[in-house]
């Protein structure tokens, strides 16, 4: 058994001057194994940096770049990024971390989901030179034959060994055949594409290493597994998810990114820095010493976090101006300087008035009804700063135009 290394979690930093070891490895949790992956950069070729991805979201958010970010260092390097496109694995569904069976997935879902990913993968690697492929190229040309012999290379013993799969085997939960066959697969995709290294995230470390074994028994050298922290959300219990709405996406408004950001807790203030900025290590270091002897509030460190990432996505300068705008609304609590307006929706107006659930439904300020009726109950909406506490209420239509209507810290529009 090969000794997982697990290394401290470091920045994204430049990569000018500094050990091309040291520049792959900053803030990756485990390299497998260590060596390997010296002897790879000291024989001078291009190396292959694998990263395989399933478009099963459309949208993507910082916990996603992580692992992009390591791959773009593979890229400053001089090495060739290789993302694969699962439309074939897809349909099948990563069971990593999952305590039931995933839905498949439609041919239709997973075209769309790919061209999102990919053109926002785009805002941190570089799409150009990058070497992207879909495993169906050569997964959906396998024949019987060809799925048995992959499927002799690996034991049921050691599928049973990954700890989601124990855990629902304990609780009495199904394991289809389909989802043993899954690593097989994401490892073949390493055999095709000769994989010196394979990237992705602690979730899966289990999948890396079948890659190790299938290409061993494909007659290749076996690729080096690098893994990634997983990002906790903003919520910082559980990693970051659009379905637990604790995300950070890449392509938000610059205002929505750096007021979640100011709601990270306290301490992930430090991981969110090292994970997803470009501050140089001695700034880093520095506001983890301060942070931790008092000397600098977590506030503050997270204004730094904020702006930084706001410049990272959106351009130089960026967060800055939206910190500017942060501070009007929250600090002098006064009105942003641009506010979009939309018309009151037709939909929302009844006999005695407008019905202020379906009016933010319909304006998109709240997901549906009862969404918009909790948030209500619960004084997250505002009319001209006034707080709305009745969803049952119904307001003339007349006493509407023109008025300010506030959804949470952030969400404004102007009614006309």
């Amino acid at each position: 058994m090969i000794p997982v290394v697990t290394l401290v979690a470091g920045s994204i930093a430049r990569v000018s001057g500094r050990d091309p070891f040291d520049v792959l490895t900053t803030g990756v949790a485990d390299v497998v194994p260590e060596e390997g992956l010296r002897e790879l950069l000291a024989s001078g070729r291009t190396l292959r940096a694998k990263l395989g991805i399933d478009p099963s979201r459309p949208d993507l958010h910082l916990g996603h770049a992580v692992v992009l970010r390591t791959l773009r260092r593979f890229q400053d390097l001089g090495h060739q990024a290789v993302l694969i496109i699962g439309d074939f694995t897809g349909r099948v569904g990563d069971p990593s971390g999952q305590s039931e069976t995933r839905p498949l997935l439609s041919e239709d879902e997973i075209d769309a989901n790919s061209k999102t990913y990919l053109e926002q993968a785009a805002l941190v690697v570089d799409i150009e030179r990058a070497e992207v492929r879909r495993n169906s190229e050569w997964l959906a040309t396998m024949d019987m034959g060809d799925v048995l012999r992959l499927a002799s290379t690996y034991t049921v013993a050691r599928m049973l060994e990954r700890d989601d799969f124990q855990q629902r085997q304990r609780a009495g939960q199904p394991i289809t055949v389909v989802e043993f066959l899954y690593p097989l697969l994401q490892a073949m995709d390493s055999v095709q594409i000769s994989a010196d290294v394979e990237l992705g995230g602690t979730d899966q470390l289990f999948n890396l290493l079948v890659g190790r074994e299938i290409q061993r028994a494909y007659g290749q050298n076996p690729q080096v597994a690098l893994t990634m922290p997983l990002l906790e959300g903003t919520d910082g219990r559980r990693k970051m998810s659009k379905s637990f709405d604790n995300y950070v996406g890449l392509t938000e408004p610059a205002d929505d990114m750096f007021g979640k950001l100011m709601r990270v807790p306290d301490e992930l203030v430090v991981k969110y820095l090292r994970l997803c900025t470009d501050l140089d290590l001695d700034e880093l270091d520095r506001v983890e010493s301060d942070l931790a002897s008092g000397s600098l509030r977590p506030d503050v460190a997270k204004r730094r976090l904020a702006a930084a990432v706001v410049d990272l996505y959106q351009g130089a300068g960026e967060g800055t101006a939206a910190e500017r705008r942060f501070d009007r609304v929250h600090r002098e609590h006064e009105l942003p300087e641009e506010i979009a307006e939309a018309p009151v929706p037709a939909e929302a107006i009844r006999q005695e008035g407008v019905w202020v659930p379906g009016m933010l439904a319909a304006l998109g300020l709240a997901s549906s009804n009862s969404e918009a009726r909790r948030l209500i109950e619960q004084g997250g909406v505002r009319l001209d700063g006034t707080p709305l506490d009745d969803p049952d209420r119904e307001l003339a239509l007349e006493d509407l135009r023109g008025r300010v209507l506030q959804v949470g810290r952030r969400r404004f529009v102007r009614l006309r």
